[in-house]
């Protein structure tokens, strides 16, 4: 028997046992899971996901913008099953969305940077959801920025509101030096990511930093973006 089959053997078995044992259901339209080691949604509700339709404008620092889907069905109960539900291993087959969506912008990138959470919204999650979407898209990730203040949720604020919520709230990582910060961004082309785009203004406010610290372009990708 080749490894091959032997790991087909094993993960077929522990699919049945799991099955079985714990009845697991798709986090999406909630039919039991054939093949829970595979993830935590079925192929089908993947298949779901389409490009996204949602479009923004987007102007000065940010150049150009993508999305692996529009913020609705499959895609959202993803989305909030891996950010509030700490199911992260969503983030591989999210950024497997974000690489093909996001292909053309991906291309000559030479770094991309995560939007950051404040320290204290970090520690009650345990994790930042950007940080893991963006180690999944398989370009060199660069922890360049720092929220300052603990900004109140977006959720529910007009496009105003979110840019004055968002205004001054971050600014260049303190953990890096002068040297390291021009190293890693002076001259180069950056990638913005995060979970949901609405109307950009997280990204723009971040954008408007790393352009400042001598970024050549920044761009942005989101594993999906809505309307508000």
């Amino acid at each position: 028997m080749t490894a091959h089959t032997l790991r087909a053997v094993l993960t077929t078995t522990a699919d049945a046992l799991i099955a079985v044992t714990l009845a697991p259901r798709c986090i999406s339209c909630d039919r039991p899971l054939d093949e829970p080691t595979q993830g935590c949604m079925c192929p089908g509700c993947w298949n779901l996901v389409g490009p996204a339709q949602t479009r923004s404008s987007f102007s000065g620092a940010i150049t150009m913008a993508r999305a692996g889907g529009d913020f609705d069905g499959a895609l959202r109960a993803a989305i909030h099953a891996f950010k509030y539900e700490g199911r992260r291993s969503l983030a591989t087959p999210l950024g497997r969305l974000m690489q093909s969506s996001g292909r053309d912008l991906l291309r000559d990138a030479h770094c991309v940077v995560p939007v950051p959470l404040h320290a204290w919204r970090h520690f009650r999650r345990g994790f930042n959801q950007a940080s893991d979407l963006a180690k999944a898209v398989g370009v060199p990730v660069v922890h360049a920025l720092w929220r300052t203040r603990a900004t109140t949720s977006q959720s529910g604020l007009t496009a105003a509101a979110r840019r004055r919520n968002v205004g001054g709230a971050f600014q260049v990582s303190p953990l890096l030096s002068v040297r390291r910060r021009e190293d890693l961004l002076g001259d180069r082309i950056v990638v913005l990511v995060d979970d949901v785009r609405t109307t950009g203004a997280t990204l723009h406010a971040c954008a408007e930093v790393l352009r400042a610290a001598g970024a050549r372009e920044v761009r942005a990708l989101t594993a999906a973006a809505r309307d508000i």
